[in-house]
């Protein structure tokens, strides 16, 4: 992405921890979500769903908490989510399943509440 290149506006890197890791909070919001997530080649409902089954096989709990809502608002239903995490059980081992699936249980509860 050029200077001239328009930004998605996304501050999230910066506002976690800008101050204190400014490096990863431009890599964060330029690179990641600037570059990476807007291009053409998949789109950004196939990158959520890619990204939350990465999270998942790795046992990233803590950053699932921003990417099932982060999926839900790019396309990818609760059905679909619930899916592939009984789908990944039979992968990536039981625990790291069911410890996604208690947080999603708990996402989309809590997102009916509303």
């Amino acid at each position: 992405m050029t200077d001239n290149t328009p930004r998605t506006g996304w501050t999230g890197g910066q506002n976690a921890f800008g101050d204190f890791a400014p490096a990863l909070a431009h890599y964060t919001d330029q690179i990641l979500f600037d570059e990476v997530w807007e291009r053409p080649g998949l789109s950004k409902r196939d990158r959520s769903l890619a990204t939350v089954t990465a999270l998942v096989a790795m046992g990233s709990i803590d950053q699932l908490n921003f990417h099932l809502p982060f999926a839900r608002d790019n396309g990818v239903t609760e059905q679909e989510l619930v899916e592939t995490i009984t789908h990944l059980a039979f992968y990536t081992g039981w625990p790291k399943a069911m410890s996604a699936m208690t947080l999603a249980k708990k996402f989309f509860a809590d997102d009916r509440e509303k």
